[in-house]
């Protein structure tokens, strides 16, 4: 057995609600004072900005745009004190990032350090870090940013695989 759709009802336009016509501004002192107010605003302000355009000794101040992920992630083994860092540009080389740097710590827990600090502010700035390797060990931390791959070692293990001469020359061996 099939039930039957219930019947719909038609409205007639003398159901549907019409709009309240707008109560009309009054012409009184409290619009002329508002207007007067709001004039002398902008004359204010034009006037303050032109006093900045003219004064000679100082720079118009540049709004502050969001920093790039490389210079934040260089700041950030910088405020740790990374050792030897290397930013290599490998636009030309490979299709899986921008920028590769390499880096290296004084031990384990300063590699596991300078990795977690570099996370930290890319967080901080609005960039999300994709994944990370090796923060256990701490040998050999791999941190992909997406544009910028990070790799945080101790530096024995940097002179074994010699990343740096790998990604510099531009030839994959």
């Amino acid at each position: 057995m099939t039930a039957k759709r219930p019947a719909t009802r038609r409205t007639t336009d003398s159901e549907i609600p019409k709009p309240k016509p707008k109560a009309k501004a009054k012409t009184g002192t409290k619009a002329k004072s508002a207007t007067t107010a709001t004039a002398a605003i902008v004359a204010r302000t034009a006037a303050v900005r032109a006093k900045s355009k003219s004064s000679p000794g100082k720079k118009a101040a540049r709004p502050k745009g969001k920093p790039s992920l490389r210079d934040v992630v260089l700041a950030a083994l910088a405020e740790l004190k990374a050792v030897n860092v290397r930013a290599l540009d490998v636009r030309g080389i490979t299709d899986i990032t921008d920028t590769m740097v390499v880096a290296s710590g004084t031990s384990d827990r300063h590699v596991k350090s300078i990795a977690d600090r570099v996370v930290q502010r890319c967080k901080e700035a609005g960039y999300r870090p994709y994944g990370m390797e090796g923060e256990r060990d701490g040998e050999w931390v791999l941190l992909d940013l997406q544009d910028v791959v990070l790799h945080v070692m101790l530096p024995r293990v940097r002179e074994f695989y010699a990343l740096e001469k790998l990604w510099e020359g531009g030839a994959a061996a």
